[in-house]
């Protein structure tokens, strides 16, 4: 590669993990809802993958959503007590799909050139229901999805649960784009 070619190289490279950064996390958000306005309704918390009941990682996402439900309204229900509503988690990520990619250039009028690369594209999804706890009647399902190029579940999920929680409990059977600028701000 000719030295000019490959400072163009890095540059492209540069600019491109640059405009990444700078870029609104986006998230697909699928709700179906029935829920009850706020009204004093207690909540716990479980984990829908039995593997992750007790873990650390679960316990912190479930205190994002516990904070993000108690700013709407719903309360946690108090050690031992019996609550009205049973929240549901479940996340995840596949193990990626490689994608090539291409970008081309001209210097000055002397010609150009195109660059390619390899990137890893995973998929990642964050997934709440909420049953009520007399009677087992569900009155939330909700799906947050995103394609990302970060395999970082601690960076993900909490970004996954505020796009679930941007106009909750939302419109049922809706499919809306969600996008968080860096600051976490909603922008749609």
């Amino acid at each position: 590669m000719r030295p000019i070619t490959l400072k163009i190289a890095i540059a492209s490279l540069a600019f491109l993990s640059l405009s990444a950064c700078e870029s609104p996390f986006r998230a697909n958000v699928t709700r179906f809802q029935m829920m009850p306005p706020p009204a004093g309704q207690s909540f716990v918390i479980q984990a829908s993958n039995p593997q992750d009941k007790g873990g650390l990682e679960f316990e912190h996402y479930a205190d994002i959503v516990a904070h993000q439900l108690w700013q709407q309204g719903y309360q946690p229900a108090a050690p031992g007590a019996p609550s009205t509503l049973i929240v549901k988690l479940d996340y995840g990520i596949d193990n990626g799909q490689q994608k090539v990619a291409s970008t081309s250039y001209g210097y000055g009028g002397w010609g150009g050139g195109t660059d390619v690369y390899s990137y890893t594209l995973y998929t990642t999804f964050f997934k709440m229901e909420i049953d009520r706890s007399n009677d087992g009647q569900r009155v939330f399902e909700g799906r947050a999805r995103a394609q990302v190029t970060t395999d970082n579940m601690t960076q993900l999920v909490p970004d996954l649960i505020q796009a679930m929680f941007v106009n909750f409990p939302g419109h049922s059977g809706e499919d809306v784009e969600v996008k968080l600028t860096n600051d976490k701000k909603k922008r749609k």
